[in-house]
Parts: structure tokens; C-alpha cells; sequence
């Protein structure tokens, strides 16, 4: 059972997964069926699908993909490849009367890659508005604060309302992007956390969906925390613990994880609070604390 007010986009179907690059590498189709159903059925509202290198090598590949998962599950589905070409062929083959009707996401739009919102006028389609990184001088260059965040995410969302590509706030989930806690000496956890503050907060965006992938948050930690607990699934639940009531709604996550939000007095969300005001050497010795006993 996920939180109360939080959409979990499925993650499951990516290459990143070993166990799902084996399915990708045997083509076992009924395995790929078997785990969108298993994200179904544990609350996901939508599933990523990313076929990864192989969509680019065989389009058609991505296309039996989702002609497969469509098959099993009612679910809009959520179309990931940075390919123009390979994108517009598996939209083409997209079902929406197999998802009840409801709008296919394309994962993600970036102002690098902006012609992929051309591909929102073949179909209605929600996007994902890849938010931390912006292009400036003909150079795709990674955003400092949460106010460029903001600024990112609004010069995006008014764009494609102007041109007509979106029906209003609700086809928009803007990513703030979490980055790994481990290797962040930047502040970029702080920077993603102030641009969801401020994005929900104006007004103009009101209706904008928040989100980002939490895989990437633990990396390169160990399993235990310092109090014994499981320090990955702890964490994940601290960073939404801290994001939530600033107006984070979706999460590209594992539906099965039983996200929750943590009590005060929970070891990795009040480690996680100090070390996330910290930079440089200072952030990288606290998250050291997370997991090494005093």
C-alpha cells in the first residue's frame, strides 16, 4: 500500500534490472507480461517502459513490448527512449483503449531534446519534463538551484500549453531529478528539494505534477544502517518524508516497496535531514555516519 497522495510510475521495466535485461536478452515475452502485472497489482498507476539499447538496435522490439504489456494490464503506460524516431513508431502502436482511455506518458522532454513534444501532437499524451538541467548557448548544461529548476519548469510547461501541445497542468509531471546521496558534494538533493518547494508554490503551476526516480538516492551504500535498519529502503522513504508535504506527488520507483513516510525520531530521516544542509567533505564524512557505528 503506497502513501496517500503519492503516484508510483513503475519502474520495473528497464534494462537497468538485471533480472529484466535477461528477460529483454531471452525475448521471454510472458516474463515481461508476468512483471507488469506483478506492478499492477502491488499499485502502480502507470509503468515506465524502457527497452534500453535493444529499442534502438530493432524498433519493433519496444513495439512487441508494449503490444505485450497492453495485453495483461489497463495501465497507461509511460514511453521511455530518447530516440525521435523509435518514440514516434511505439506511440503510433500504443492502445489508449487498452489503458480505459487514459493518456500514455512520454518519459522525458528536455530542452536538448525538445523535439519530442512533437510527438504529443500524434496522440494526447502526458510528459515528463526533465527539469534539472537546462540549454543555454547550444550546450545541455546541469541547473545550480532550485530556482533555476523553477524557472526550467515553467518556461517548459508555458511552451507546450502555448503551442497547444498539453490540454492543461495535469499532463505535466516535471522531474526534479534525486541524485545519489553518496556522491553529492553539490548540494543537488538541496537543489531538487528547493525547486519542488517553489514550483508548487506559484501559482502559475498549480496542477503541475512533481516527481523523481528514487533508485538512484542509495547507491553505493551498504544494506544496514548504523541502528540495524535497512538503510536503502529507509532512506528512500526519508527523501519523500521531506518531499511530500512540499508538493512531490509521483515517485518512478518499485511499487512493491511499501513507501512510507518515517516518524521524527527515525535514524536515517534525521541523518539524512543534517547531511542534506551539509556540502562539500562535510556531506560525504555525514553520510559516513549513516552506516558506520560510533
Amino acid at each position: 500500500m503506497s502513501i496517500p497522495g503519492l503516484t508510483i510510475i513503475g519502474e520495473r521495466i528497464n534494462p537497468g534490472f538485471r533480472s529484466t535485461q535477461a528477460l529483454f536478452d531471452d525475448e521471454d515475452f510472458a516474463g515481461i507480461q508476468a512483471l507488469a502485472v506483478r506492478q499492477a497489482q502491488a499499485g502502480a498507476s502507470y509503468l515506465n517502459v524502457n527497452a534500453g539499447t535493444q529499442a534502438l538496435r530493432d524498433p519493433k522490439f519496444m513495439i512487441e513490448v508494449v503490444r505485450a504489456i497492453q495485453a495483461v494490464v489497463d495501465l497507461p503506460l509511460s514511453l521511455d527512449c530518447p530516440d525521435y524516431t523509435v518514440l514516434k513508431s511505439v506511440l503510433e502502436a500504443y492502445d489508449p483503449a487498452r489503458a480505459r482511455g487514459r493518456k500514455p506518458v512520454i518519459n522525458s522532454i528536455s530542452e536538448s531534446r525538445w523535439e519530442l513534444a512533437e510527438l504529443m501532437k500524434i496522440r494526447p499524451c502526458k510528459a515528463i519534463l526533465m527539469s534539472s538541467e537546462q540549454e543555454r548557448d547550444g550546450r545541455s548544461v546541469p541547473n545550480r538551484s532550485g530556482a533555476e529548476v523553477h524557472e526550467v519548469a515553467t518556461r517548459k510547461v508555458r511552451r507546450l500549453l502555448a503551442g497547444g501541445y498539453a490540454q492543461g497542468p495535469d499532463d505535466f509531471f516535471v522531474d526534479v531529478s534525486i541524485a545519489t546521496l553518496a556522491a553529492d558534494t553539490e548540494g543537488v538533493i538541496r537543489m531538487a528539494l528547493d525547486g519542488i518547494r517553489l514550483v508548487h508554490a506559484d501559482p502559475e503551476m498549480a496542477g503541475v505534477h512533481i516527481m523523481g526516480g528514487l533508485s538512484n538516492l542509495p547507491q553505493h551504500l551498504p544494506a544496514k544502517a548504523a541502528d540495524g535498519s535497512d538503510l536503502r529502503y529507509h532512506l528512500e522513504c526519508a527523501f519523500l518524508t521531506v518531499a511530500m508535504p512540499m508538493g512531490f506527488d509521483t515517485v518512478l520507483g518499485t511499487p512493491w516497496r511499501d513507501y512510507r513516510l518515517l516518524p521524527d525520531d527515525n535514524f536515517v530521516l534525521r541523518e539524512f535531514r543534517r547531511i542534506i544542509a551539509l556540502s562539500d567533505s562535510d556531506a560525504l564524512m555525514a553520510v559516513v555516519d549513516l552506516y558506520q557505528e560510533a
